[in-house]
């Protein structure tokens, strides 16, 4: 079922069933999912739903940069960007920025990849010299006795996207911000019962299920 228009985003060019990707190698697609929606809370349940998905993209070895509730044409959607390292012994991170619009039975995803090529580090270098060592890593606020994973720090936060237009987080959350104006949901899809919360499920980790 496709569940979402306006996914097919100017720039980016069709590589297989409902993916795109552009000259900057991101990968833009879409999932639909008819299981009910593998989160650990309702939409409603912000810091439950944010604490949990902090703890569970640490175990995945990654860090959850945001996570936030969003609409996402007529729907709230769960919006969030996180990083992982590169697989293998490549060095530097992928980021990924997903919108999640959960009903009680199915969901769908919408979500952008972007990784780092060549020089890396650079910068997370130029803001560390800039606010400090004191100033860089911070406790992670949504989980701040969250363990392992990739560090909370200040050079993902969104005010420094302006100085790295190019960078591969900036780049997720400008396709993010262009996938919130131009997504409509489906009218069957938004009619379909919404999602309140897992219930008797037990939360394996976001995106699995959506």
């Amino acid at each position: 079922m496709r569940a979402l228009l306006g996914v097919e985003l100017p720039g980016f060019r069709p590589m297989d069933h409902d993916t795109w990707g552009n000259d900057d190698g991101d990968v833009l697609s879409v999932h639909f999912f008819g299981l009910p929606p593998d989160l650990p809370a309702g939409l409603d349940d912000g810091p439950t739903l944010r604490e949990s998905l902090t703890h569970y993209t640490a175990q995945a070895g990654g860090g959850l940069i945001e996570a936030s509730v969003k609409r996402l044409g007529e729907l709230p959607a769960l919006r969030q960007i996180l990083k992982l390292p590169m697989p293998g012994q490549q060095h530097g991170q992928a980021f990924i920025g997903s919108f999640t619009v959960p009903r009680a039975g199915c969901s769908t995803v919408v979500k952008v990849q972007a990784a780092e090529h060549g020089m890396t580090g650079m910068r997370e270098a130029v803001v560390l010299a800039k606010v400090g060592h004191e100033h860089y890593f911070r406790p992670h606020p949504y989980a701040p006795d969250v363990q392992g994973g990739l560090p909370f720090h200040a050079a993902d936060h969104e005010r420094w996207d302006a100085e790295f237009p190019d960078h591969p987080l900036t780049r997720v959350r400008r396709t993010l911000g262009v996938l919130a104006e131009a997504v409509t949901v489906v009218p069957e899809f938004a009619a379909l019962p919404e999602f309140t919360g897992p219930g008797r499920r037990g939360f394996t980790g976001p995106g699995s299920r959506g």
